[in-house]
């Protein structure tokens, strides 16, 4: 069959994007489908002791899904400062390439049937602001990617995700759910940002992870639906 695949972007830094694509591909391999993941740029990498490094997020989806896999294998571009990957290329050296990039993509989707595909911080993440402005919207947009959208359940998301997805519909990208990270199902507020986020932006909501949750609460036929 041919691969299908979804980009998994947040609406900023630490909301919890490789939380969530651990439990995707977590789920989808727990349902017997040949998933695998993808993550284009990595910063905050941990030198090992034999000066390698090694990608903490890649590190902890490969363990949490099951993947038999190097959690190296899963990335291409690998930074060891916890900075923009646009700032952490320029000290290392290096030019982040979109042509790369997409490459590497189009050799995982020929070994899987699913792919899931992280970015880097929120949307507008930088990877080059040296040569050519290239955004983590550039790369959604030349992978030619649906957007699953990851925000936290508490205060202030509801701005958050707006704009993000303004910024997404303003882009032409797609945005084909939204997962509320850290959600409480017994806190007012975060029922109510879940009600309001549907209600404003007309896209579903597909699960609500709770903090410390070891699988993604959604049917399979629904997961299906993200990965085009």
């Amino acid at each position: 069959m041919v691969c299908k695949s979804v980009f998994v972007t947040a609406t900023g830094t630490d909301v919890g994007k490789t939380y969530v694509s651990a439990l995707i591909v977590k789920k989808m391999r727990e349902m017997k489908l040949d998933c695998g993941y993808y993550k284009p740029v990595l910063s905050g990498a941990i030198r090992q002791n034999d000066s390698t490094f090694l990608p903490g997020d890649c590190d902890f989806v490969v363990k949490t899904s099951g993947l038999n896999v190097n959690p190296e294998a899963c990335v291409t571009y690998c930074f060891e400062e916890a900075v923009s990957p646009h700032l952490a290329a320029m000290r290392a050296g290096i030019k982040i390439d979109k042509d790369v990039i997409k490459n590497e993509f189009l050799k995982r989707t020929a070994k899987y049937d699913y792919l899931v595909v992280e970015g880097a911080g929120g949307i507008t993440c930088p990877f080059d602001l040296e040569n050519d402005v290239l955004l983590l919207s550039d790369i959604i947009q030349y992978l030619h990617q649906d957007v699953l959208l990851v925000a936290d359940g508490g205060l202030g998301t509801i701005n958050s995700v707006l704009l993000t997805v303004d910024y997404a519909k303003n882009c032409g990208i797609n945005i084909c759910g939204i997962i509320l990270n850290n959600y409480d199902k017994n806190d007012f507020m975060h029922l109510d940002n879940k009600r309001q986020i549907e209600r404003l932006t007309g896209i579903r909501v597909l699960a609500e992870v709770a903090k410390g949750d070891k699988t993604l609460d959604v049917q399979k036929d629904e997961l299906l639906k993200i990965f085009s």
